[in-house]
């Protein structure tokens, strides 16, 4: 774990951050790093899973503190922080033989065999701007641990079944009389003979090694609800790792990524174009066709309507998401002025422009007119 980098410098954070700040940065990495958008590029990819990683730990408040206290070896599946690296509690299994050390009792250990929730399992896909609208249907590759199905998550091999440990009859853990100098004192440890599971697999299943679970790549159907935003998580109940003796499985939770489109721009769940019209559409009005989410839409363009002016169409933007109300659609017009012109159009230009009054530009004459106070 010594070449792994700080995960607080990988999503470019303080140590201190808060839960926006650190969401805020994993949506930017996320984004620029995405593999949709950095296809056949390795080390793009490879510090997508580095964002990933550091975001999955820093966002769970047990996996950060952990993190927090013992660094990479905290967030370790295999880390115990009980260990045997209390100087004069080597002896000890934990923090509550420690406890009980001193106060000859200390906390009861968990039942080793109650069931036990998996696991959540983090992943991320990119979608269109229209997919994102309209929602879709689609698959995800996950690689998680399933219950062996050889020997249905007992570890033991067919045939057999674990057996509880003679030493400490199912608990996990054993109580050891100590004496001191002060007079005898009581202290738990965990069981050295089962481990501290409470049973023990004589034969062990020959598929999992005992361990009850297998690793296994699969494909998950999975719904993306119309009106999903960029950077949103979506949760996906029992989508996560198997869970053990009986318990149910974690949670899938998905990153989603948007990729910008061309034509539209989404503020929250209502959408904007612009849309180019010709100064002759714009003096004299007319039926313009505007691209929606829906498809094209027709809309009339009063006469003499000015550049920058936005209409507004309601209930065209995007569906809110598990809702059935929607956004509007905002159309910013553009007004184009002419290039290339022949001199035949140029001097019909110049008779049309001479041919108007003040009348005809009235923010032009008002502009003017202020002029002419200001510096009189």
């Amino acid at each position: 774990m010594a070449d792994k980098r700080d995960y607080y410098e990988v999503l470019g954070v303080q140590k201190g951050a808060s839960d926006e700040e650190l969401k805020k940065a994993f949506r930017k990495l996320a984004k620029q790093y995405h593999p949709d958008l950095h296809p056949d590029d390795k080390e793009c990819e490879a510090h997508f899973k580095e964002v990933n990683e550091a975001y999955e730990v820093l966002s769970d408040p047990d996996k950060r503190a952990k993190y927090d206290q013992f660094g990479h070896a905290g967030v370790d599946p295999n880390f115990s922080a009980g260990g045997g690296g209390f100087g004069g509690f080597g002896g000890f299994g934990g923090f509550d033989d420690i406890i009980s050390s001193f106060f000859g009792g200390g906390t009861r250990s968990a039942n080793p065999n109650a069931p036990r929730r998996g696991g959540d399992i983090e992943a991320s896909i990119g979608i269109d701007f229209m997919e994102a609208c309209t929602g879709k249907k689609t698959s995800i590759k996950l690689n998680r641990l399933e219950q062996c199905t050889e020997c249905h998550g007992t570890g033991a091999a067919a045939g057999t079944s674990p057996k509880t440990c003679p030493d400490c009859h199912g608990s996990g853990t054993v109580r050891i009389t100590q004496r001191t100098p002060l007079g005898n004192i009581m202290q738990t440890a965990r069981c050295s003979r089962c481990g501290g599971k409470g049973k023990i697999v004589e034969t062990p299943c020959p598929v999992c090694s005992g361990k009850g679970q297998v690793r296994k790549s699969s494909v998950r159907e999975i719904e993306i609800p119309a009106g999903v935003d960029d950077g949103e998580q979506l949760r996906v109940p029992g989508g996560g790792h198997a869970g053990t003796n009986g318990g149910p499985n974690g949670d899938l939770h998905i990153s989603v990524t948007v990729r910008p489109d061309p034509i539209f721009e989404r503020d929250g769940y209502d959408v904007w174009t612009e849309v180019p019209i010709t100064y002759a559409q714009a003096s004299l009005g007319s039926e313009i066709v505007v691209p929606t989410i829906d498809g094209k839409v027709k809309y009339n363009v009063p006469e003499g309507t000015q550049a920058g002016t936005v209409f507004r169409l309601r209930d065209k933007g995007i569906k809110k998401i598990y809702r059935s109300d929607r956004g509007d659609h905002y159309v910013r017009v553009v007004v184009e002025i002419p290039k290339n012109l022949t001199k035949e159009q140029k001097n019909l230009l110049k008779k049309f422009d001479e041919s108007l009054s003040g009348k005809n530009y009235q923010k032009r004459e008002s502009f003017f007119d202020k002029l002419k106070e200001k510096f009189k």
